[in-house]
């Protein structure tokens, strides 16, 4: 069974924020654990740009987490973090150190400064402002936060292109745990019905038509703007994030497969995807104290994220001219 009442936020202890600006076309979304929460996470992209991802790895120090933040602005987003910090240190929020406690937070960027204006990228201030923003309400979903400049399917570039955005969805499993995701789709490649197979959104054949070309068949003839440098400047301008929960208990380790399982929802539904100009990263966070088997959280997740990606395109608005599901 697959639902999508409130999002990230079906699983207690989690609150979610975005800030958007909607003339510049960027934004963030922030995540926020604030009692912490274990986390992990996977990176299968190879254009991703992160800020304090050290603390998920089992073999740091500190065990646990108190926000995430995803942003577009490219590797400037980044900055974003900071206000995130700041505002759960007037909280009272971190890591004990003796003399100050220190948040700790993991942030994540996408490459949106191809559409609106680039000059402008999510600030401390943006950070601090989704952070103040964050309820446990349902999260909204589409053209909003890290997702207000989101496009898929560049390969012949942001003329060609649609609209990307957030989408969440929640998978409970037997025993009654809950994988839920939120997803922000700023990808390369297409988006596919994960049981149909139909190309959903994605690059189109021109700029005047809304018929899509099939980014990875045109891949395959040898169709790649630009030629076929990896480092041409109009290509890296990508990167898929998810952000995975669960109301499981688990160590470390155990987040760190269930990031990984649930990458397997991106390769369902986003055509091609984890390419060379994709940063695709998955976050997982575990917060509560249910018993749940890893395996089929895993294959919830990864169901979930599928899920997320393609309502991610359902709801985005067509802005900038780039046209999208939403209207």
């Amino acid at each position: 069974m697959i639902i999508a009442v409130k999002g990230l936020t079906d699983i207690s202890g989690i609150r979610v924020g975005h800030a958007s600006d909607l003339q510049a076309l960027t934004g963030c979304t922030v995540i926020l654990c604030e009692a912490g929460a274990v986390a992990g996470l996977d990176v299968r992209g190879s254009a991703s740009s992160t800020r304090a991802i050290d603390a998920l790895y089992p073999q740091h120090l500190v065990e646990r987490i108190h926000g995430l933040v995803l942003a577009g602005g490219s590797a400037f987003g980044l900055d974003a973090v900071s206000g995130v910090m700041r505002y759960l240190e007037r909280r009272g929020i971190g890591f004990p150190t003796g003399p100050a406690r220190v948040p700790i937070v993991a942030g994540a960027i996408l490459y949106d400064l191809a559409i609106g204006s680039s000059a402008v990228r999510p600030t401390a201030e943006m950070g601090e402002a989704a952070a103040q923003a964050a309820s446990d309400e349902a999260v909204e979903e589409g053209s909003v936060g890290a997702g207000a400049g989101a496009t898929v399917g560049k390969l012949f570039g942001i003329e060609r292109a649609m609209k990307g955005g957030a989408g969440c969805c929640t998978v409970p499993i037997y025993g009654g745990a809950q994988v839920s995701v939120l997803a922000v789709v700023n990808a390369f490649g297409d988006v596919r019905d994960p049981d149909s197979g139909r190309l959903l959104a994605g690059a189109r054949q021109a700029a005047d038509r809304p018929e899509l070309a099939d980014t990875a068949a045109c891949l395959m003839q040898g169709q790649l703007r630009g030629g076929f440098g990896e480092s041409h400047p109009q290509n890296p301008q990508n990167t898929t994030l998810a952000v995975v929960a669960t109301d499981a208990a688990l160590t470390r380790v155990q987040a760190q497969k269930l990031a990984a399982m649930a990458q397997t929802g991106l390769s369902r539904t986003l055509s091609p995807a984890h390419t060379m100009f994709d940063g695709d990263l998955v976050f997982a966070v575990s917060l509560g104290d249910r018993q749940a088997d890893l395996n089929a959280l895993g294959a919830a997740a990864a169901q979930a994220v599928a899920r997320a990606v393609v309502r991610g395109v359902q709801k985005a608005r067509s802005l900038g001219g780039v046209p999208g599901l939403g209207g």
